[in-house]
């Protein structure tokens, strides 16, 4: 018995050594350390930076450093550097790109102007310390973007410039490093700069040209094995880190590259995005953050005023340059001081890069523990002051009105949509589930709801319960992108009945359903199923053929007929073609009539979508050819068709998607029917019509047809 209490009392000794234990310990670091900070107003980063200075050597001494420790702390700052490359908004960054450009030049220049003679002059420090110490200044992390997008402003002009500056100036702060880095070590001399020339450039190619090749081969190889995508991706990253410190620079370069070389694969709304994001945010960068807070030495800062005089002056200078930066950004593009506020708050906290720079001087002994401290008391101040700046600012343009011109109010079914998708046994019906997921408005609180329909004979019972086993494989699915899938297996006569039916039952705004299969008689098929859905139902209807993955189309074309954007789905095609591009990071080519073309450059411009959109003029829909000489292999093809009857509605229509079966067979192209008029409130007022006036019509003429036979009876008898 003593002996089990002494093995026990041993195992908790200090500093614990069980690596389960500390691996225990960590985990419930990271589960609560953000939860009881949040309601002190503390953001989470801050929390486990402080739980790590608790527990670490300098504190409680808990936990010392060791090789595990170390290991997950390099997995966590490359996962910080590769997440931050992915999320860039690289649409974004295009269509403000000069006003970005100028922002991150004012925002990397300014700080580093102040802050070096601030370090070398003031401060005492060498070259080397205060030209690394002053280009973490320049660095920012959008710690507050959360909060733009809680109010609902994030399509603000003055958000889109903070956001793509952090492109030029993280960038050009990740270069400084590697060449201060380089300057402390005594190599920087003719030979390392020719050196570093020809490293870059094979690393570039590499990055930029072959990897986005082979990640869309193994993408399209192994589509169904989602899992590979995850440890591919990771692989990618940790092979950029090891080419990068062969090439000389420092491996988180390597890492930021990697997300910007992926950057076009991954959507934001992928269920492979949502894996990456998941498992560095619940335990790589936690881990990170938690062993940063082990380098700090409280007592360095307890015991002296410098520490202290340190972080004062890093802190009012982190905070003076970017205000300065927002000041001439502010006025060089006429914006109000709301908006200069705004960008003040998103570009004024230092975190995820601040604290990599810092590390890396740290270890790499350019900088010493009053700057390594001192950046901590940064971190903590910059957040805090970014996040109230920032909700602020927000407020402001909100009670001003300034964000009149980001987002007009959409009809109620773009934020309130319902996507009905239906499951046949079209072998593409995983793609069209990514498509649905893709298209989606994150805000809408309705689920992807996947059909099928089964035949109302004999087996019908045993072939629903067989559908609803086969369905929910597609709720896993929308599950790892967190959104809800919710499974129907109904009983009809006909497919097409049952898909009209139940879209009516469920209030759907949208059909996503597959293209018919070729069985020599495309036409017929055309006639029975999607002829009935389009007399039976009003909605919006997406008849798709995803032929490659989503993640190889490189251009949305989109084809539409004269007077396309007066039908009343117009708005609702045009979001989702507009919504994938932005996920997709892909440009729109439009081909149709001027005045459609000038619609939707009306829409983008008014809604400000982040998206691309050339022009090509169309009006022969005789022959369809002249536009499959513009359409290239990983072009999406996407026509605007209507119904019978509808303002767009020509005669050709109806022969298009044979001629598209046949001339672009092996394209991923859509067919859109938007849609119509609602058939209650047409039905409502032929009820209206009908009880009066026309029932009295039909009285009138039948006493009159009556009194003619009458009449015609008495002349016989006379």
């Amino acid at each position: 018995m003593n002996d089990f209490f002494d093995h026990l009392i041993n195992e908790f000794k200090l500093p614990l050594s069980n690596p389960v234990l500390i691996f225990s310990l960590i985990l419930f670091i990271i589960l609560l350390s953000p939860i009881l900070l949040k309601r002190l107003n503390i953001p989470g980063i801050i929390g486990l930076i402080i739980s790590g200075v608790v527990i670490g050597p300098h504190g409680l001494n808990i936990l010392e450093k060791n090789s595990a420790v170390d290991l997950f702390s390099t997995i966590g700052l490359l996962y910080i550097m590769f997440i931050a490359g992915l999320e860039l908004d690289m649409n974004e960054f295009k269509q403000y790109k000069n006003k970005s450009l100028l922002f991150g030049l004012l925002t990397f220049i300014i700080p580093i102007s102040i802050g070096y003679p601030l370090c070398y002059y003031i401060l005492d420090y060498d070259f080397n310390a205060s030209l690394l110490t002053a280009s973490m200044f320049a660095t920012h992390t959008l710690v507050a973007y959360p909060i733009v997008s809680r109010f609902g402003i994030v399509k603000n002009q003055a958000v889109a410039v903070a956001v793509g500056g952090t492109i030029l100036t993280d960038t050009a702060v990740l270069i400084i490093l590697a060449v201060i880095v380089r300057n402390s070590q005594g190599n920087l001399n003719a030979e390392f700069w020719y050196k570093l020339g020809i490293s870059l450039a094979i690393f570039s190619a590499i990055m930029f040209i072959a990897i986005p090749r082979i990640a869309k081969w193994f993408f399209r190889k192994l589509e169904s094995e989602k899992h590979a995508h995850y440890i591919f991706v990771l692989s990618v990253v940790f092979f950029a880190a090891f080419l990068a410190e062969v090439a000389g620079v420092e491996p988180i370069i390597g890492a930021f590259i990697a997300g910007l070389a992926l950057n076009k694969l991954i959507p934001h709304s992928s269920a492979l995005m949502n894996r990456i994001e998941f498992m560095g945010n619940a335990l790589f960068i936690p881990f990170f953050l938690i062993s940063v807070g082990m380098i700090v030495n409280v007592g360095v800062i307890m015991n002296g005023n410098q520490a202290l005089i340190v972080a004062a002056s890093l802190t009012i200078t982190a905070l003076l340059g970017k205000w300065l930066a927002s000041w001439f950004t502010q006025h060089i593009f006429n914006y109000s001081s709301a908006q200069r506020q705004l960008i003040f708050g998103l570009s004024s906290a230092h975190a995820a890069a601040t604290l990599a720079i810092i590390l890396v001087g740290y270890k790499a002994n350019i900088l010493d523990e009053n700057i390594l401290n001192g950046t901590i008391i940064l971190i903590l101040i910059t957040c805090v002051v970014a996040s109230f700046a920032t909700e602020k600012a927000s407020k402001q343009i909100i009670i001003s009105g300034e964000n009149n011109n980001s987002i007009p109010s959409l009809p109620e079914s773009l934020t309130n949509e319902h996507i009905l998708l239906t499951v046949t046994d079209n072998k593409y019906t995983d793609r069209l589930l990514e498509f649905a997921l893709l298209i989606k408005d994150k805000k809408s609180p309705n689920p992807v709801s996947i059909l099928s329909v089964v035949p109302n004979d004999l087996e019908a019972e045993v072939n629903i319960q067989k559908s609803k086993n086969k369905l929910e494989e597609y709720v896993k699915v929308g599950s790892a992108t967190e959104t809800k899938v919710n499974i129907i297996a109904t009983i009809d006569h006909n497919e097409a009945s049952g898909i009209s039916r139940t879209s009516r039952e469920i209030m759907s705004d949208i059909i996503i359903t597959g293209w018919p299969q070729k069985k020599g008689f495309l036409d017929k098929i055309m006639g029975e199923k999607i002829e009935t859905i389009l007399s039976n139902t009003d909605k919006t209807i997406f008849l798709s053929h995803i032929e490659k993955p989503l993640v190889s189309i490189k251009r949305i074309v989109i084809i539409t007929p004269p007077l396309s954007e007066l039908e009343n789905g117009f708005v609702t095609w045009l979001t989702k073609c507009c919504k994938l591009s932005q996920e997709l990071t892909i440009p729109i080519m439009h081909f149709g009539d001027i005045k459609t073309h000038n619609s939707i450059i009306s829409f983008v411009k008014g809604t400000l979508q982040n998206v691309t959109v050339n022009f090509q003029e169309f009006l022969d829909w005789d022959d369809i050819l002249i536009i499959s000489r513009e359409v290239k292999d990983n072009d999406m093809i996407i026509l605007a068709s209507s119904r019978k009857g509808s303002v767009s509605y020509i005669n050709i229509l109806d022969n298009i998607p044979l001629k598209l079966e046949k001339y672009f067979e092996h394209h991923t192209k859509i067919i859109v029917y938007p849609k119509q008029h609602d058939f209650n409130h047409l039905t409502e007022s032929y009820e209206d019509i009908s009880r009066g006036p026309i029932s009295k019509g039909i009285e009138t003429i039948g006493k009159g047809i009556d009194t003619i036979f009458r009449l015609g009876k008495s002349d016989d008898k006379n």
